[in-house]
């Protein structure tokens, strides 16, 4: 099935007991054994089926379904939030002593859990110092346990080199974990260029309405664990947190994921609620749709603020003189992501700075002023006082951010009503 159907069907053939149409809510916390044997069977993995929702729910079985199918992976698991399937995705690789080498250009809080929460763990982040994959391949040593990065960097707009990526990855024997948020499926299927763990912030394009929380990680089963059986012990060797199951020998293909759920997400408890689930799961029977406005909408937008007088500069990867133009028709088949960013001018024509960036986020009538995007409504923020005010001035700009920098996440309104919120706002400037 092509991407369109997979976001309406995919992941359900029905439910047996009530025949339901849509994907019923199983709001419960825990189900019941036949008997003290089913449980024990259930329990020692001898038996499909399910115990308690924290581990597993029919509806969240659904999404997990539907969202492998869509990123073509073998498994998925759904937790509470995006930062959530981050956390579980590195924390089921990485012991003390051991580092991630990551792309610079990141989500605020993601910079923050890698370079400060991590790090107090024991397990230390390496930036590099830009996309390029040779700068990533310099930090990667004996201790490196992963790549990381985002398809799309968030806010920075980036597009990072998929291929080389995961061939500098693969080559030092570790896997290429991205996040897909900004680009989704229906733009971008990370797998089939390399990558090995896909990350979803279901909150944003897939929920699509800025109404549940959710993430996912998806499991390409491509990774070769066993080869490299001296770097993942937690994969290869007994599990003594779960009856001593060796992964890849229980779940196969699927080891990465299974050991989320069940060391993970089983002792910690970042589930996704089933109700967030199902909100979830309306979301991406539309996703292929909206993406189509989206793209289209920030497309006018973009060459919009590229003529107004009061712009200093836009950043936009469908402009030929993007530094990123090349790899958007390679990865996103020449479509641009609807996350654009750019700057104000002050009232003398030159680069307006912080104050300026606040000034026109102040003005904005029917944009939205918050820090989520992927929204059916246009959203804006001004990343230095807000998502990055954390960074220091030296991590900002390695990060892709000044100190005029404003997000736009377009939305699927009338482009017409986009542009005349956008032009009044930067009346100021003029």
């Amino acid at each position: 099935m092509r991407p369109e159907t997979i976001s309406i069907h995919g992941g359900y053939d029905g439910d047996p007991t009530s025949r339901a149409c849509a994907v019923p809510i199983y709001q419960t916390v825990a189900f019941e054994f036949d008997s003290a044997d089913h449980g024990a069977a259930l329990f020692n993995l001898e038996v499909p089926g399910n115990i308690y929702t924290r581990i597993g729910n029919p509806t969240n079985a659904v999404l997990e379904r539907r969202v492998a199918a869509l990123e073509g992976g073998i498994e998925a698991l759904s937790v509470s939030a995006g930062s959530s399937a981050i956390y579980y995705a590195i924390n089921n690789l990485v012991e003390v002593g051991d580092n991630i080498v990551s792309m610079p250009q990141l989500y605020g809080a993601t910079y923050t859990l890698l370079a400060h929460l991590f790090s107090k763990q024991g397990v230390e982040a390496r930036f590099a110092k830009n996309d390029s994959p040779d700068e990533i391949a310099r930090l990667i040593d004996a201790r490196t346990r992963a790549v990381y990065c985002e398809t799309v960097g968030n806010p920075a707009g980036n597009i990072v080199d998929l291929e080389r990526l995961a061939e500098v990855a693969h080559a030092h024997g570790v896997p290429l974990i991205v996040d897909n948020t900004v680009a989704t499926p229906i733009l971008l299927k990370p797998i089939d260029y390399g990558a090995d763990i896909v990350l979803h912030s279901m909150t944003k394009f897939m929920g699509g309405h800025g109404n549940s929380l959710g993430g996912c990680i998806v499991d390409s089963g491509n990774f070769p664990w066993r080869d490299h059986a001296n770097k993942f012990p937690m994969l290869t060797r007994p599990e003594p947190s779960y009856h001593d199951v060796v992964y890849t020998e229980q779940y196969g293909r699927a080891a990465f994921v299974a050991r989320c759920r069940t060391v993970g997400q089983r002792n910690s408890g970042a589930t996704l609620s089933p109700f967030n689930s199902f909100l979830i799961l309306q979301g991406i029977e539309t996703l292929s749709l909206r993406v189509e406005r989206h793209v289209e909408n920030a497309r006018k937008v973009a060459e919009f603020l590229r003529d107004h007088p009061a712009v200093a500069w836009v950043n936009y990867t469908g402009f030929p003189d993007n530094p990123y133009f090349e790899l958007a028709r390679k990865y996103l088949r020449g479509k641009s992501p609807s996350l654009l960013t750019f700057g104000v001018k002050d009232g003398g024509g030159v680069n307006g700075g912080f104050e300026a960036g606040k000034c026109f986020l102040d003005r904005l009538k029917m944009f939205k002023r918050l820090v989520n995007m992927g929204d059916t409504k246009s959203l804006a923020t001004h990343p230095a006082s807000t998502t990055h005010r954390q960074l220091t001035p030296a991590e900002l700009l390695q990060a892709g951010i000044t100190p005029e920098t404003v997000r736009l996440s377009i939305g699927i309104e009338h482009i017409d009503d986009i542009l005349a919120d956008l032009d009044q706002a930067l009346a100021v400037a003029v």
